[in-house]
């Protein structure tokens, strides 16, 4: 993905703010469109089908995690990387943010340098899962896992996931009987210097196995977890 070619939605209802991050991000040869509230946002992202939404949480009138909620429930945006954007001292969980769609949270104030530094490297990630994924359909049993299409097939129903339960699911299926250390786990599906809860895992791992039964994912106490049959 050319530099020059990706396109950056930026959002935030404070205007100094979405000034400071534009110039730099146009400086460092993004395209880059900005919203001011989430309606807009919404507006803006269907308009422009950006690769990445740097997101503010706390915005009024429609808040950052609900723009995220609203972008992740259409299947057009299921590639699209967004990242969550937070003050220091907002007492706000991360855990929620990360559950609902994001790939990312960056704390404000935040260097230029370092802002595309983080910039980078989410877009890295996402077109090496691109590449890794490609058109694979994987079947176990009576599980069919369409990497393309994003979904999930027990025998003949569609069961819907959230977009890091898929992805989870996908990396312990990828690899039956390979055990996950939680390290790892969090490095391939959050990413290196990402900062999520000690839960997350936890809860992701509950869902899945809510959504297909308990027999599939087996947790090996202290280390991790596995996918077997």
């Amino acid at each position: 993905m050319e530099p020059n070619k990706t396109r950056l939605l930026i959002v935030d209802d404070e205007p100094d703010i979405l000034e400071f991050i534009k110039y730099n991000l146009v400086k460092a040869g993004f395209q880059v469109f900005v919203a001011h509230d989430g309606q807009q946002a919404i507006s803006m992202a269907k308009e422009h089908k950006p690769h990445l939404i740097l997101l503010d949480i706390m915005m009024p009138n429609m808040d950052g995690v609900a723009v995220c909620e609203h972008l992740r429930a259409r299947s057009e945006f299921d590639n699209t990387l967004i990242a969550f954007l937070t003050a220091r001292n907002e007492d706000y969980s991360q855990i929620a943010a990360l559950d609902i769609g994001g790939d990312d949270y960056i704390a404000k104030p935040i260097k230029p340098r370092v802002l595309v530094s983080r910039i980078n490297a989410l877009l890295r990630r996402s077109k090496n899962r691109e590449a890794v994924q490609g058109n694979e359909i994987i079947k176990y049993g009576n599980l069919r896992i369409d990497k393309e299409m994003i979904t999930v097939h027990k025998e003949d129903e569609l069961i819907s996931f959230a977009k890091k339960e898929f992805e989870l699911l996908c990396l312990l299926i990828s690899k039956p009987g390979k055990v996950y250390k939680r390290e790892e786990i969090y490095n391939k599906i959050w990413g290196e210097g990402v900062i999520v809860g000690t839960r997350t895992i936890d809860v992701h791992i509950r869902k899945i196995r809510e959504k297909l039964g308990d027999e599939y994912i087996k947790t090996i106490k202290g280390i991790g977890y596995k996918f077997e049959f």
